[in-house]
């Protein structure tokens, strides 16, 4: 089975994902950004396509190119300022499934935490006011210290058997 993992990476934790799941695929597995995607990816079985979450869905480089994709498997994992568990991530999993073209599902998703760029957090502060879902409160200031130590290793080995999963679900 041919595989590729492209990725959309603002500030590097997609990268870091995408070079997890891509240490525990077959040997010669391209791992590319989005920006430096081959011209014809119909020749992959399988892709693995990761991207940050950008308002409850894929970033927009990553939606653009989610819209083009009809190999026979897709996978997609991404990385979001807010812990996997809390329904905004998985929705967000959902969101970005639905930028498939007609008729494609993708074989698997996976989600991890991941660090958010000072520079977004002072801009969101800034925008919106305390007490608003988007604005600066202890809840939110606590979340962000969270984020900031992820992706972590317990990030990258779960990345790793997602990838393993979905390998052997498809052998």
């Amino acid at each position: 089975m041919k595989s590729i993992v492209i990725y959309s990476s603002l500030t590097g934790n997609t990268k870091e994902v995408a070079e997890a799941i891509t240490s525990v695929l077959p040997v010669g597995t391209s791992c590319v950004s989005m920006k430096e995607l081959p011209t014809d990816l119909s020749s992959y079985d399988l892709v693995f396509a990761g991207f940050w979450v950008d308002k409850g869905t894929a970033n927009k480089e990553a939606r653009d190119v989610l819209g083009t994709l009809h190999n026979p498997h897709i996978a997609l994992f991404a990385t979001a300022g807010v812990p996997p568990q809390m329904a905004h991530a998985k929705e967000s999993l959902v969101n970005a499934a639905n930028c498939l073209p007609d008729g494609v599902d993708p074989v698997g998703t996976f989600i991890c935490q991941g660090k958010v760029d000072p520079k977004v957090i002072e801009m969101m502060y800034k925008m919106f006011p305390k007490g608003h879902s988007h604005g600066q409160s202890a809840d939110r200031d606590a979340r962000h210290k969270q984020a900031a130590v992820h992706p972590n290793e317990e990030d990258f080995k779960a990345a790793q058997e997602f990838a393993k999963d979905i390998i052997i679900r498809l052998s």
